[in-house]
C-alpha cells in the first residue's frame, strides 16, 4: 500500500522545482518502462497493478491497486504501471553530422514529437536553449514514447553554442531557401524557434541559412505549420538526398 508521503512525492513531479528537488522524474506504461531497461536511466522503483508483466531484476517493484495508480498517474485513463526513475547527469556528445536545435519550445506535445522524430532519423543528439521546456516533463516523456531514452538532450547558452559550433546553422524562414531545392551541407544545425514568436533575434544572427516548405495549397488561410509537422517535414526531404 502508497503511504500519503509517497502519493504526495509522486504527485509532485509534474513540476520542474519538484523533480530537481527529489532527482526523480516518471514514466508510465509498460511498453516505455520496458525501454528504460536498456537505456542509460536508472529506475528507483516500479509501482504496477500487474507485477509479473515487468519482473525483472533492474528495479524493486511494488504492487499497487488500480485505485492507488489514478492516484500518482498523470493520464487520466493509467495504464498498468508507472517507473520512478533519477535525472540523468547531462553529458554533451560531440557535433553530429546533423542535429536539432530547439530555441524556445515551449509545448511539451511538440517537444515530445520531436525527440520522437530525431529518434526515428537516427539523431542522437538535441541542443535545447534554457528556457525550452523541460524534457523530463511527464507529457514529454508519453508524447515521445521511449524515444527519450536513446536520443541525447542538453540545455545550454544557445548564442555560446551556435557561436562556437563547426556544424552550418540553418534555420526555418518562409523567406529561406525551399527546402525541395536544397542542397544539404555535410555537417549542419537545423533550428527550431518558439511556437508562437519563432527564433529569437541573437539566435537568428547566427543563421547562416534558411529553409522554407513551400505552400501547395491554393487557400492561404492556413499561416504556418506546427513545428514538430515542420521537422518532420524538413527531416524526411533531408534525408531523402542522396550522398
Amino acid at each position: 500500500m502508497l503511504t500519503a508521503h509517497t502519493i504526495k512525492v509522486l504527485q509532485s513531479l509534474d513540476k520542474k522545482k519538484f523533480r530537481q528537488k527529489y532527482n526523480l522524474f516518471l514514466v508510465e506504461g509498460n511498453k516505455t518502462i520496458t525501454e528504460l531497461f536498456n537505456s542509460n536511466f536508472k529506475i528507483k522503483e516500479i509501482f504496477s497493478t500487474d507485477p509479473q508483466k515487468l519482473d525483472r531484476a533492474e528495479a524493486p517493484i511494488t504492487h499497487i491497486s488500480d485505485n492507488e495508480l489514478k492516484k500518482i498517474s498523470f493520464l487520466q485513463n493509467p495504464k498498468d504501471s508507472v517507473a520512478v526513475c533519477y535525472l540523468s547527469e547531462e553529458k554533451k556528445l560531440n557535433d553530429g553530422n546533423l542535429q536539432l536545435i530547439l530555441d524556445g519550445i515551449q509545448d511539451p506535445g511538440n517537444m515530445g514529437t520531436i525527440i520522437r522524430l530525431a529518434d526515428w532519423f537516427g539523431i542522437e543528439q538535441i541542443i535545447c536553449s534554457k528556457d525550452t521546456v523541460d524534457f523530463y516533463n511527464p507529457k514529454v516523456i508519453m508524447a515521445s514514447m521511449g524515444s527519450f531514452t536513446r536520443v541525447n538532450i542538453i540545455y545550454t547558452d544557445l548564442v555560446e553554442y551556435l557561436s562556437g559550433t563547426k556544424n552550418i546553422n540553418i534555420g526555418t524562414d518562409m523567406e529561406g531557401e525551399n527546402i525541395y531545392s536544397f542542397s544539404k551541407p555535410e555537417k549542419m544545425n537545423l533550428i527550431l524557434g518558439n511556437e508562437g514568436n519563432g527564433m529569437r533575434p541573437e539566435t537568428e544572427r547566427l543563421l547562416e541559412k534558411s529553409v522554407m516548405i513551400p505552400r501547395f495549397g491554393q487557400s492561404q488561410s492556413t499561416e504556418s505549420l506546427n513545428v514538430s509537422m515542420a521537422a518532420g517535414i524538413i527531416l524526411g526531404q533531408l534525408f531523402s538526398e542522396k550522398g
